[in-house]
């Protein structure tokens, strides 16, 4: 599980430390929430029960624009949160979850949009004797991604405010270990806020000028890409993979960058799936000879935060021989730090639809 914390603490500290020289002013919310579980695949149906319900705690750094990637994002929130859920299934358990998030806010900041990442524990997750029936948590600890839209209004009365909207929780271990056939939850949630020191609150920075406008030349990018992984069969041992990676992106403006590039996929999982398959099923059409590599082009997008970035990319695989593993097109998702000039890191999450093959993690040089 080493990868998921340091996906978390690439998180943490990218959005943290590049503001630990402000003057800093915190506040913390609580939300109670009641939902259902979506029925993204039929795998899970039999999960699918009951109401879950929970609660979020969050502690946050409010920000007044006193770095200028602050006044650029409207003045949002970084802080942490704590989530207990209670999924109302025997077989699911319950899960707890800690994130690092960001809150942006909209509409003369009565509209609030919340993103966290971070990991969970699930209390009772797959066993292939005490627990056969959770096909949708293969371990114990899982990646968690946490959504949130608030009405929402701070200070109301003497640093106390209320917020109303709706949550989506989402638990997965990225094929880490299998079985992952995961979660995802929708829910209405309710709750208060409360500003700390909010008589000495400051007020906000005046935003930057939008006449002056900023770009780079493109640049190219080379990265290597890698992790492990499962081949998606229950009991399945882990597997490493390798990805080879040349793109370039031109930067648009202070926020960002478009990115095109190609890449080559190495996957010993998959060497192992088609192994499996020709096996397994003698009559079928898998022969064991076919070849495991792929090739595939992507374009993408960069939202820059100073030195993080949140990562978006659409990609297809031009060179495919063996198409029964996972579909041709792919997203990738996830967090960049810049750590020099010219040298970066990431941590994202690959994926077919909602099928996530697995978490790579990445090292990258920008000429």
């Amino acid at each position: 599980m080493n990868r998921f914390v340091l996906y978390l603490h690439l998180f943490c500290c990218g959005i943290i430390n590049a503001q630990d020289k402000a003057p800093k002013f915190y506040s913390v919310d609580a939300n109670y929430f009641y939902g259902t579980i979506l029925e993204h695949s039929p795998d899970i149906s039999h999960l699918i029960t009951d109401h879950p319900t929970g609660i979020i705690l969050s502690f946050q750094r409010k920000t007044y624009g006193f770095e200028a990637w602050e006044r650029r994002y409207n003045y949002p929130d970084v802080g942490y949160s704590f989530t207990y859920q209670d999924l109302k299934n025997q077989q699911l358990g319950e899960n707890f979850g800690l994130f690092a998030h960001l809150s942006f806010y909209f509409l003369q900041r009565n509209l609030m949009f919340r993103v966290g990442q971070g990991l969970a524990y699930a209390s009772n997750p797959y066993h292939p004797d005490d627990n056969y029936r959770n096909n949708a948590y293969g371990s114990q600890i899982l990646s968690s991604t946490y959504l949130m839209g608030n009405f929402h209004r701070e200070n109301i009365y003497k640093g106390f405010g209320l917020q109303a909207g709706v949550s989506l929780l989402h638990y997965s271990n990225a094929d880490f270990k299998s079985p992952n056939s995961s979660t995802n939850t929708l829910a209405f949630n309710v709750g208060v806020n409360y500003m700390l020191d909010y008589e000495n609150a400051p007020e906000y920075i005046a935003k930057d000028s939008e006449k002056i406008k900023y770009s780079e030349p493109v640049h190219l990018n080379f990265a290597v890409r890698g992790g492990v992984n499962t081949m998606g069969v229950i009991g399945s041992a882990r597997y490493p993979f390798l990805t080879a990676t040349v793109f370039a992106d031109k930067v648009i403006n202070r926020k960002s960058t478009l990115q095109a590039g190609a890449e080559f996929f190495y996957s010993k999982a998959l060497e192992e799936y088609i192994y499996y398959q020709s096996v397994a099923f003698p009559n079928g059409h898998t022969t064991g000879d076919e070849d495991a590599n792929r090739v595939g082009l992507f374009a993408g997008h960069q939202l820059t935060f100073n030195k993080l970035s949140v990562i978006t990319q659409l990609g297809f695989y031009v060179y495919y021989p063996y198409a029964e593993y996972v579909d041709q097109l792919y997203i990738r998702a996830g967090l960049s730090r810049k750590l020099s000039e010219h040298i970066w890191a990431s941590a994202t999450v690959r994926a077919h639809g909602a099928n996530a093959e697995a978490v790579e993690f990445s090292l990258g040089y920008r000429l």
